[in-house]
């Protein structure tokens, strides 16, 4: 039996992290995230305690951020205090960018230190580690998971969505391989249809990073659906 809709709008942090977003399409987004109860509500650091404000009293949806996006080279400390001022504004969950430089050079004590201290920043609110898969082989992706496994982070990520590729079925059956039930794996970056997302939730990816654009259209192709198939 497939998701239904609602079920569908429970897996997806419904993401506006552009540049150029302004405090209109802040709003419609708010609007559209209290519409259709998606699980997560994703905005660049500036607009977290004003989103915080439009979803007051939506206490389903949680808002979520990034720490050291989109490249994740920032130091510790500073990711850190990222952490610290979202959680300050509202934030519930964040999603940090692995030290994708640290990883590439071999310097795994300080990729899970580096994770482990925005994990110990959060005080037990869902920490998601974003790899980059975009830039690492196999063996780079095995490793970015096992220091996020160690350093006791809740999500393995793909992507930011600024690099080249993200989330393919080839890399979540990959990442899922390597982490089995020890830590989540949610997939960003390049999910921009309902049926792409089916088949990754089969494969073990249980949250889905999605542009607004994209998942408003997958939420529409949800209602196009016969009933019984997507349909609440």
């Amino acid at each position: 039996m497939k998701p239904s809709a609602s079920d569908i709008a429970r897996m997806i942090d419904f993401s506006i992290v552009r540049p150029e977003v302004d405090t209109t399409e802040l709003q419609a987004f708010a609007r559209s995230a209290k519409k259709y109860r998606f699980i997560g509500a994703y905005v660049l650091p500036y607009f977290v305690s004003e989103l915080s404000a439009l979803l007051e009293g939506e206490d389903d949806i949680m808002i979520g951020t990034g720490v050291g996006f989109p490249f994740g080279n920032n130091k510790t400390a500073v990711k850190v205090h990222e952490a610290k001022l979202a959680l300050a504004d509202g934030c519930q969950e964040l999603d940090m960018v692995i030290n994708i430089s640290a990883l590439l050079s071999g310097r795994y004590p300080y990729v899970e230190d580096d994770i482990r201290a925005v994990v110990d920043a959060a005080g037990g609110k869902t920490v998601k580690v974003i790899l980059e898969v975009h830039y690492l082989t196999a063996f780079d992706i095995q490793k970015g998971c096992e220091c996020c496994i160690n350093a006791g982070a809740h999500f393995v990520k793909t992507a930011t969505g600024n690099a080249e590729s993200g989330a393919t079925v080839e890399n979540i059956a990959l990442i899922k391989s390597f982490v089995g039930d020890a830590i989540q794996v949610k997939a960003s970056g390049g999910v921009r249809d309902l049926k792409t997302l089916l088949e990754m939730n089969k494969l073990g990816a249980t949250r889905f990073g999605i542009s607004a654009s994209s998942t408003l259209k997958i939420m529409e192709e949800c209602d196009s659906l016969p009933a019984g198939l997507a349909k609440p």
